[in-house]
């Protein structure tokens, strides 16, 4: 497993092992002890399975306030997206600044986003799944985000023409200067 710290240090890029030969391949893409070792210290609780039909789905910003926080790990096991966190503890000095990745089934990176963060993906392939790990819940009552286009953050999503496919609650979420709950 190599470790690799993107331009936000908190946020890493996880990339396991993937051992191929004729019959196919074999990947170990998370275990506790190899965590252990790479001075990873994170639990995880949850499973998730995303599926998007389309090219330009956009899932995100999402995050979960505390007792409830996720540190999230994903990946991508069929098709491609550009991940994005957002930073949004008010105290960090890297408050409201993003960082992007490209995950796809080809290049079976994974990126492990820390509680504290705002996370959204964008599909840049049809039919595209993710997987991806968290450390608590999901719960309902902790649930918060900020809008995909503040333009105050930022983000450059590679979008198709027409815009991205959202749900009726990512189009909503208030702008991260509006955003009222966000980690201290």
């Amino acid at each position: 497993m190599q470790v690799e710290p993107t331009a936000i240090p908190a946020v890493k890029i996880v990339s396991p092992k993937k051992i191929g030969d004729a019959r196919g391949f074999f990947s170990e893409v998370y275990s506790k002890a190899e965590w252990d070792k790479a001075g990873l210290d994170f639990t995880f609780v949850q499973d998730n399975h995303s599926f998007s039909a389309a090219v330009g789905t956009l899932r995100g910003l999402h995050f979960q306030l505390p007792p409830f926080g996720q540190d999230k790990l994903l990946r991508v096991t069929r098709g491609r997206i550009l991940d994005v966190a957002v930073d949004v503890r008010r105290s960090s000095p890297t408050f409201g600044q993003w960082v992007a990745e490209e995950l796809s089934a080809e290049n079976w990176r994974q990126l492990l986003v820390p509680i504290g963060f705002a996370h959204g993906f964008v599909t840049l392939e049809p039919d595209t799944e993710v997987l991806y790990k968290t450390s608590a819940p999901y719960s309902p009552d902790h649930d918060r985000g900020i809008v995909w286009d503040d333009p105050e953050v930022g983000v450059k999503w590679p979008l198709p023409a027409g815009g991205p496919t959202l749900s009726e609650k990512d189009k909503v979420w208030p702008r991260l200067k509006d955003a009222p709950d966000l980690f201290a």
